[in-house]
């Protein structure tokens, strides 16, 4: 071993303490959310800030949790979040493998039609979704949700899965038709196997985009009880006054499927399923 390395050089440890700096910047605010949500009112906007709270308290979890219809709504997002993803995953996975495996006429325009909503703001498609939902008997439903929640998540999730299908060897697509597997069957036993990394990429950006969505929801949802998370705990913020630590609190709980479906698809990352297939 050579003993300089034993070193760090000097442009490695600018490198370490530029890396230092900006996670503690960008983890800051996540503690201070963590910190207010353990004090009382009163305690909220002290100056200066107090990142370890004194006095603590769990009052606010306790009337989040337990006293109101917290459950119900992060109930609703659970479920709205998970259908949506599941879905939007499973059909822009069909339709990434169509274009990718797949040679017929009008098939690059048909993709960049289907690209050309990544280019259109969400918040310009808010009213014409609002005409559709009224039209198709789906506002203040969570269908109504799902919906147009599937529909604007297509195009990112068929854009990065059309890439890592076509960077399948198509050796192994022509090994399983000479065995006589059809297309139904080269999609699920091949291609679904092999792009892991690809679906938990899609997974977690959708899943994301489902939990957090707010401005859709708080247009279509006015019965409290299909409310979602998002708009519940904007609902928190009172004429009189905004309860920090209630609303922090809400927060905290609510990341808590994040970090959830990020633990357990992360770890596919950094896995080269394509290139173990194809070697001995």
């Amino acid at each position: 071993m050579n003993p300089q390395s034993r070193f760090l050089t000097p442009a490695s440890t600018l490198r370490y303490v530029t890396l230092a700096i900006g996670a503690m910047v960008m983890i800051t605010p996540f503690l201070y959310m963590l910190s207010t949500s353990f004090k009382g009112q009163a305690y909220v906007l002290t100056s200066p800030p107090q990142f370890i709270p004194d006095p603590a308290t769990l009052s606010n979890y306790q009337r989040i949790l337990i006293k109101g219809d917290f459950g119900l709504y992060f109930f609703n997002s659970l479920v709205v979040a998970v259908t949506s993803t599941a879905l939007s995953v499973l059909v822009s996975s069909m339709m990434a493998f169509g274009f990718a495996r797949f040679r017929f006429p009008g098939r690059e325009v048909l993709f960049r039609v289907l690209l050309t909503g990544l280019m259109v703001p969400t918040m310009m498609l808010i009213i014409p979704q609002f005409i559709l939902a009224k039209y198709f008997s789906l506002l203040d439903t969570h269908l109504g949700l799902i919906v147009f929640y599937v529909a604007g998540s297509l195009a990112l999730n068929t854009f990065l899965l059309r890439g890592f299908f076509e960077g399948i060897p198509a050796e192994l697509d022509q090994a399983m038709q000479v065995d006589g597997a059809n297309p139904w069957r080269r999609f699920w036993d091949l291609a679904i196997p092999l792009a892991k990394p690809a679906l938990a990429t899609a997974t977690i950006f959708t899943f994301l985009a489902c939990w957090d969505e707010f401005a859709w929801a708080l247009t279509i949802l006015t019965t409290p009880e299909r409310m979602t998370l998002p708009v519940a705990i904007q609902l928190l913020q009172g004429p009189k006054g905004t309860q920090w630590g209630l609303v922090f609190a809400a927060s905290m709980v609510a990341v808590i499927p994040v970090i959830a479906v990020f633990l357990t698809f992360q770890r596919y990352f950094v896995q080269g399923l394509t290139s173990g297939a194809v070697k001995g």
